[in-house]
């Protein structure tokens, strides 16, 4: 308060010149701002900026060195944001580049992943807007319209129950094209032919899902519905069913056999999913019939059953389900229901597709980047009990040692020391660690590496639903998962994951680097960098990681950890735990995900 009292000649000339310096560089950045946001020379200058920043990582070896000095703990800048238009990029199902490729059995609308020099390495901003998702079970009904603004399924369906826009929201009452009156009703209707309650079902698969209403409401009577569709010109099918907290991924029935294993899934279902089964010699019903387990059922909503002008397309579905034995239960208006045989005996030797079993040394459960058979797999080709009716009901399933686990070598004791182990994991995760496990603040979660699922299954109290990953490159557990009652897929971590951006609210991993080696071999067949990039596309702002490894791998992380804007603790594991291990648990603040989002928008806007 000094000198303001003092006569012009009294003051201090430095101090004068310090204070109108600090003036004019706050001024001058004040103008500065103005003019990068709102004149075209902001424009031209950011895109310019843009480009630098897509040249920085063009050239794959620029590239390698970034991805070694991030590696290494020398890069003291973080990884910059993605393009504005970014805010949905899914690399491996990207309509841009996979429009070039064959039409034939829609080769073009499956997995198709960019090799990892052309792929730019930075990361997905959340759309201007953004909101933490509505919590479970409020979002089955409603989600932030700001977290997705794509209104095109509204537009169409809305008349059909599918979503409709109301203010601020995306409403959904429940419905579908062959349900308009909602999801509940058909699902009752449904109750009168196959065993819907008692536990006897608990698995199923929903093809062509839409926004996945109807599995959203089977979790009511205990049945986990996996659903799918591709990504499609109604934009954002799987988004909304993700953001809604229902279990789904992104996939086409193209010319690959789903990332699943054989005789996983109790019940199938197709409602209007304009599947043709009987095509290229009834291979895609030969797929479904693949993952059905004996004894399920499939159900079939829609076109071409009892439908007009579709008389040949129904009798030779129909055809094709009498050559595979299966047993019809009922034809309800536009809804046929099968049941599938138990045995492999069934098969007559001769029908007018020609089907034959495959050869036995043919393994059904083989299923990523595996090409579509035109051979009907043996269910002897699985060891042990998996016809619906001879595993347990749910919940018993869930922790009685699965037929699957038993023929593996030490499986029985594996599968048993693997269940307590989780047991006691989860519970250090959330009393000692503060996880947000069992909380409303959790729903959507991912372990990356499942091995027998025993994490997941050591959450089934909690109100969430895991995506159990079995790596392609590891043991084929995959099927005792699903024999437990519980749902994933295999992937290859090499690779992005079919699905969105901002999809899980929790990802965790136990041997985070075992997932980047090649098998039997201490060198790395792809980097941690990447891996942790993709991590940070599918996790939602807000939200959760916990990873387990030796110390040495978690001090990788946590350099890692910085260059992808994650705050990160390291904590050691549980007391009762045996080996090296320590856990880092990241998260991203959503203030900060706004804040990389306003950089995307003021520094390099889109001009295509």
């Amino acid at each position: 308060m000094g000198h303001l009292n003092l006569p012009a000649s009294k003051r201090n000339p430095r101090q004068w010149k310090l204070l109108d310096l600090v003036t004019a560089t706050f001024f001058g950045l004040v103008f500065l701002f103005f003019l990068l946001v709102f004149t075209p020379l902001g424009d031209s200058l950011a895109a310019s900026g843009r480009q630098t920043l897509l040249r920085s990582t063009s050239d794959p070896r620029q590239r390698h060195r970034l991805v070694a000095l991030i590696e290494a703990g020398q890069n003291a800048q973080p990884i910059e944001a993605c393009p504005a238009d970014a805010v949905d990029h899914m690399p491996c199902e990207d309509p841009r580049r996979n429009s070039q490729l064959s039409r034939e059995m829609n080769f073009y609308r499956e997995r198709h992943c960019p090799p990892v020099e052309d792929t730019h390495l930075c990361l997905i901003p959340p759309p201007n807007g953004y909101k933490i998702s509505v919590q479970w079970p409020q979002s089955l009904h409603k989600i932030w319209h700001a977290n997705m603004p794509h209104n095109k399924i509204a537009d169409r369906k809305g008349h059909q129950g599918w979503m409709k826009k109301e203010e601020e929201h995306f409403i959904f009452p429940g419905g579908g094209t062959m349900f308009p009156e909602g999801a509940v009703q058909y699902i009752e209707k449904l109750g009168q032919y196959i065993p819907i309650n008692g536990g006897v079902l608990r698995t199923a698969l929903d093809m062509g899902c839409g926004v996945a209403s109807w599995g959203g409401y089977l979790l009511n009577e205990g049945i986990l519905t996996l659903s799918f569709a591709p990504r499609d010109s109604h934009k954002s099918q799987i988004q909304f069913a993700l953001e809604r907290g229902v279990p789904a991924f992104v996939a086409m029935l193209g010319t690959r056999r789903l990332p699943f294993p054989a005789f996983s899934f109790d019940l199938v279902h197709c409602s209007r999913c304009l599947i043709p089964f009987t095509a290229y010699n009834a291979t895609y019903f030969i797929e479904v019939n693949r993952l059905l387990r004996p004894g399920g059922y499939l159900v079939i909503s829609g076109p071409p059953v009892q439908w007009a002008k579709q008389d040949k397309e129904w009798a030779d579905l129909q055809a094709v389900a009498r050559a595979l034995c299966y047993e019809l239960i009922a034809v309800d208006g536009n809804t046929v229901i099968w049941k599938k045989p138990t045995g492999d005996l069934c098969l007559p030797n001769q029908n007018e597709f020609g089907l034959e079993l495959c050869d036995e040394s043919d393994d059904p459960s083989d299923a990523w980047y595996f090409k579509l058979e035109k051979c009907v797999s043996r269910t002897s080709a699985v060891k042990g009990d998996c016809a619906v009716g001879t595993i347990p009901k749910w919940p018993d399933r869930l922790t009685k040692s699965p037929s699957r686990a038993v023929h593996m070598k030490n499986g029985l004791d594996l599968f048993e020391a693997d269940t307590r182990r989780w047991v006691r994991r989860v519970a250090y995760y959330k009393n000692s660690l503060n996880v947000k496990l069992g909380t409303p603040a959790i729903r959507n979660v991912m372990d990356m590496n499942a091995f027998f699922g025993s994490f997941a299954a050591a959450l089934t109290p909690d109100p969430v639903w895991v995506m159990n990953v079995v790596p392609a490159r590891k043991p084929s557990t995959l099927g005792v998962i699903y024999d437990r009652g519980l749902i994933g897929v295999y992937h290859d971590w090499c690779e992005p994951f079919s699905t969105y951006p901002r999809s899980y609210d929790l990802i965790h991993v136990a041997g985070i680097e075992s997932l980047l080696k090649m098998p039997g071999s201490s060198k790395n067949r792809c980097n941690l960098v990447d891996l942790m990039v993709e991590m940070d596309r599918i996790l939602r702002p807000e939200g959760t990681v916990v990873i387990r490894d030796s110390p040495e791998v978690i001090d990788k992380v946590a350099r890692v950890a910085h260059a992808v804007r994650w705050s990160a603790t390291i904590h050691e594991k549980e007391p009762e735990s045996g080996g090296r291990e320590k856990i880092l648990i990241p998260f991203l603040l959503l203030f900060l995900a706004i804040y990389i989002s306003i950089a995307v928008d003021v520094f390099l806007p889109v001009d295509r």
